[in-house]
């Protein structure tokens, strides 16, 4: 194991060092720092050259330059941006904490729906259901994110807020998407003509009253999930994640993941009082979500069983969903104020920017004001990456439910939610393991498009903006950074392979 990091190290390094030299070499001979004052009138003109290019050791030999910059570099010190003066490493800061902020949520939704969405695609191989999910994903695919970015701020930006303002219900629209509702999870669950005929009614229904109740209760002007629906929806993820991992028979597991919910349930008050009393900020929220998978897994070991691990792995994964819950919970109930504040206008949804300027507040102010900025760019982002997940994970696992080992495994009459969840899907898995750490780069990277149609300064447009001024030590430092975070994540992906295929050792 040593050896092979060893030798991937020194191998990235020596990467890195080639690449800073050749980028370095093109930046600076396609970068002109003088083309604004050659263009100038100023009377002085030849002073301000003289002392530009003495700033800049523009004099000076081009590997002189290079040497200078690597030198600090690897000193700790990336630089200044001479046009702003401002330091490479508050720039920087400042950008991929932005970037992250904007790209990993939409990163870690488009991936769960789009694994999610490509097993039931693959599934249910030939259906409508099939068919649809096919189509709606090459059309995402095929869309320009700015055209995409374009129609969620007209539609659901500009015509959310006037919905809110003065909200009638749209029965029509509501039945519609109650119908769509219904006919996905028929063809989801599957079955013959009376079952589908049966979920189909049961999830229309289930969807118009939801949505009828929350146009109709006032529940967009204060909205919650309060006590009733942490029960409800805990319960639900308990039985779900037991139905999936482990099988309603397993009942340890079932017990470990229902216990755990109700775990939730019962600090669900106290958790609100800590928050009312406490200022809270990203330490004590990691630090309390880190105790509540501990909680999880510990009600799962206490469970125990002859799988042990398998009632520890739904504690957590229920520890997590209702974590979640009441965190978002919380936040929710100081909408109303910031929905009235002076600084909103009753305009919640915004289409520009990371925050709402002088905006003021505590910790879950802020967090419901930074969620309604991140909402449109995440959405545009999901949008795209789900279509690109959803096909790649439905040809893996049609793949992978074509080998011999399925058909041996459903020839020896295993359970089919044991063959596709323990036999299947941990294979169908591998090909993302390649495709997910080198999409993770764009955390660091940037989104270009997407922060300068909603006016992020992240990565992105700090690289833009820098060719632009021709500073190179900012684009040097970014490409520095992104280039180590691609070396990270080819190293993940071989650890992810060994994870999942124990055939594969990293060691070697």
């Amino acid at each position: 194991m040593l050896r092979f990091l060893a030798r991937r190290f020194a191998l990235a390094l020596g990467t890195l060092f080639v690449l800073s030299v050749l980028v370095h070499l093109m930046v600076d001979t396609a970068l002109d720092p003088l083309e604004d004052l050659r263009l100038s009138t100023s009377p002085n003109k030849a002073t301000l050259i003289a002392n530009r290019v003495a700033m800049l050791k523009l004099d000076q030999p081009w590997i002189v330059r290079y040497w200078d910059w690597f030198t600090q570099f690897i000193q700790g010190n990336p630089g200044i941006a001479w046009k702003s003066q401002q330091k490479v490493t508050d720039l920087m800061s400042g950008a991929i904490q932005t970037s992250v902020s904007l790209i990993l949520m939409a990163t870690v939704i488009a991936l769960i729906l789009g694994v999610l969405v490509g097993i039931v695609s693959a599934l249910r191989q030939y259906t409508a259901l099939d068919y649809s999910i096919t189509f709606v994903s090459f059309v995402l695919y095929s869309l320009p994110i700015f055209w995409v970015a374009v129609l969620l701020k007209q539609f659901l930006a500009i015509g959310l807020n006037d919905y809110l303002a003065d909200p009638e219900v749209n029965w029509v629209l509501v039945g519609v998407l109650s119908a769509i509702s219904g006919l996905f999870w028929a063809g989801a669950l599957g079955g013959d003509r009376n079952r589908k005929l049966l979920i189909l009614g049961l999830a229309t229904l289930v969807s118009f009253g939801t949505l009828a109740l929350i146009l109709t209760s006032g529940w967009l002007d204060k909205p919650s999930i309060g006590i009733v629906g942490i029960i409800v929806l805990g319960a639900a993820s308990a039985v779900t994640v037991t139905l999936v991992f482990a099988g309603l028979a397993n009942k340890r597991a079932l017990y470990s993941a229902l216990a755990t919910a109700g775990l939730g349930v019962v600090l669900y008050y106290p958790l609100l009082y800590l928050f009312a009393f406490i200022p809270m900020n990203w330490g004590w929220i990691l630090g309390l979500f880190v105790v509540a998978i501990g909680c999880g897994l510990g009600i799962g070991w206490l469970f125990g069983g002859s799988d042990r691990g398998v009632s520890m792995r739904g504690g957590a994964i229920v520890a997590i969903f209702v974590s979640v819950l009441i965190f978002v919970d919380r936040v929710m109930q100081v909408y109303p104020a910031y929905y009235n504040s002076n600084t909103i206008h009753q305009r919640p949804i915004a289409t520009i920017g990371v925050e709402t300027p002088n905006l003021g507040g505590d910790f879950w102010v802020q967090q419901l004001d930074r969620f309604t900025h991140v909402l449109l760019p995440t959405i545009a982002l999901v949008l795209i990456s789900f279509a690109s997940y959803t096909r790649y994970q439905r040809g893996s696992m049609l793949e992978v439910l074509s080998q011999d080992y399925i058909r041996t495994a459903r020839a020896k009459g295993l359970p089919e939610r044991v063959v596709i969840v323990r036999h299947a899907l941990r294979n169908a898995l591998m090909p993302l393991a390649a495709i997910i750490p080198v999409d993770l780069v764009t955390l660091i990277g940037g989104a270009v498009i997407t922060e300068t149609i909603f006016g992020w300064s992240g990565m992105g447009k700090l690289f833009i903006d820098s060719l632009k001024n021709a500073e190179i030590s900012p684009v040097m430092a970014y490409v520095m950074l992104t280039g180590t975070v691609a070396m990270l994540a080819a190293l993940a992906a071989d650890f992810l392979y060994a994870l999942l295929d124990p055939r594969i050792k990293v060691a070697a």
